[in-house]
């Protein structure tokens, strides 16, 4: 994990001159967050598009899930392969993908990314950022979603540092979530072990996802055959 988060921390060189350090955290962590997202829909972005031209809103949500099993999607005919094949055009096209993500993908507005893109491309920066993180796997199958979540926070605690914070404000220690999960797994540990076991958790406070990554981490240790359902409520 750290040489995958040596890697993603050596793109902030390119924004030297144009950021102060603790502005990083503004480009990389939504950039880090598009290419997972980018390699996660990357098996089925064709299915996604031909659904796209059949059905639209509520109708193409139902679809996708019914045929991906996935509960997003993008239906932009761009993806970052695509995107650096016209680097004249790259803002626009990184724009429209952006915003043809399905209506429960709204991280990047929070993020504000729409004006973090206009100043990386004013500052000639976007396409070598872009470039950058094209060369980043974050597919689930190299990247696991617990070590993503390592990978997250360690990009956090970095920010954290460079505006002289502490990164605790932000997320919890992995250390710290092991123990509480192993705490609250502790009185139904014989229950975890039947057969075919279902267990659904809940975490008020998800933020970057380690509690429910690290439960299920353990809950398949112990039983290979049990499956834990999690939910994340937006306010």
């Amino acid at each position: 994990m750290s040489n995958l988060g040596n890697f993603v921390w050596s793109i902030a060189d390119q924004l030297r001159g144009v950021y102060k350090p603790h502005q990083y955290g503004g480009v990389i962590l939504p950039f880090t967050i598009l290419r997972r997202l980018d390699c996660i829909l990357a098996p089925t972005r064709d299915v996604v598009r031909e659904l796209a031209v059949r059905y639209e809103g509520g109708a193409l949500d139902v679809q996708v899930k019914r045929k991906t099993g996935l509960g997003f999607y993008n239906t932009s005919e761009y993806d970052f392969a695509r995107l650096l094949e016209d680097p004249e055009g790259l803002r626009a096209n990184l724009l429209d993908y952006i915003t043809k993500f399905s209506t429960s993908i709204d991280v990047f507005e929070r993020f504000k990314v729409e004006n973090e893109i206009a100043t990386l491309d004013e500052k000639n920066r976007l396409y070598l950022v872009v470039a950058k993180f094209a060369k980043v796997d974050l597919h689930p199958e190299t990247v696991p979603n617990a070590e993503m979540g390592d990978l997250f926070e360690e990009l956090i605690r970095r920010f954290a540092e460079a505006s002289n914070e502490e990164a605790g404000e932000h997320y919890t220690p992995r250390d710290a979530i092991r123990l509480m999960v192993d705490l609250l797994f502790a009185e139904d540990n014989e229950a975890l072990l039947e057969p075919g076991t279902i267990r659904s958790i809940y975490d008020p406070t998800a933020g970057t996802g380690g509690m429910l990554s690290v439960a299920e981490e353990r809950l398949l240790e112990r039983n290979p055959q049990a499956r834990l359902r999690s939910e994340v409520y937006k306010q």
